[in-house]
């Protein structure tokens, strides 16, 4: 059954002033470990590549606080909503922490979409509840 439903649209000139501004802080503000990680490396390669990046996983995340009707209050918080990938690149919510509690708590599952453009980055995320049997 549907719980419920999320999308967001980001402006990835915004975000690049954000980190123009407050630097890897506002990223580290964002983004977990791994996300992080996987963020470094694209910015030395590529930089706008990596603020695209960025701008995906702040778009998924705001995408997924809608849907799961908390907005940005605990328990969801930026780390702790993570968009990972399978190995076939299909990106996945990983939930952290008390986020993942109360996920799990309310049988809770998330998918995502994310896709990106030189000016935009877009998120679609559809949150399930296992039936009660």
């Amino acid at each position: 059954m549907i719980y419920g439903i999320g999308t967001d649209i980001c402006d990835v000139r915004r975000i690049k002033e954000s980190l123009a501004k407050h630097g890897d802080r506002f990223a580290q503000k964002i983004l977990s470990e791994a996300e992080l990680a996987t963020w470094r490396a694209r910015s030395a390669r590529w930089p706008e590549r990596g603020v695209r990046y960025l701008a995906t996983r702040f778009s998924a995340k705001e995408a997924f606080s809608k849907a799961v009707g908390l907005g940005m209050r605990m328990p969801m918080t930026w780390r702790n909503c993570e968009v990972g990938k399978l190995a076939s690149g299909k990106p996945v919510i990983v939930l952290h922490g008390a986020l993942k509690d109360w996920c799990e708590a309310r049988g809770l599952t998330a998918m995502v979409s994310v896709t990106d453009e030189t000016d935009y980055a877009a998120s679609f995320v559809v949150v399930e509840q296992k039936e009660k049997p």
